[in-house]
């Protein structure tokens, strides 16, 4: 299937005009089992409309998440 839907028409529209994203690093620790993050990974995405960017698992067994969502700014229609 390509990505020639509407999902991607808008997505290009908003990259055109300028669209940014929001970032947010979350640090997880060795000790954070991998359900514990993926339950606060997915509550993240659920409750803050965040979405995954990227991830980082280090030697030690820490993990670095990437957090984004899209900045929708408001123009005044007064």
């Amino acid at each position: 299937m390509s990505g020639a839907g509407p999902a991607s028409t808008t997505r290009g529209a908003w990259r055109a005009q300028g669209g940014q994203y929001e970032y947010r690093v979350v640090t997880l620790d060795p000790s954070v089992s991998r359900n514990d993050a993926r339950r606060r990974l997915t509550e993240e995405a659920e409750y803050g409309r965040w979405e995954l960017a990227r991830t980082l698992l280090f030697a030690g067994g820490r993990r670095r998440v990437w957090l984004r969502r899209r900045i929708i700014r408001v123009s005044s229609t007064l």
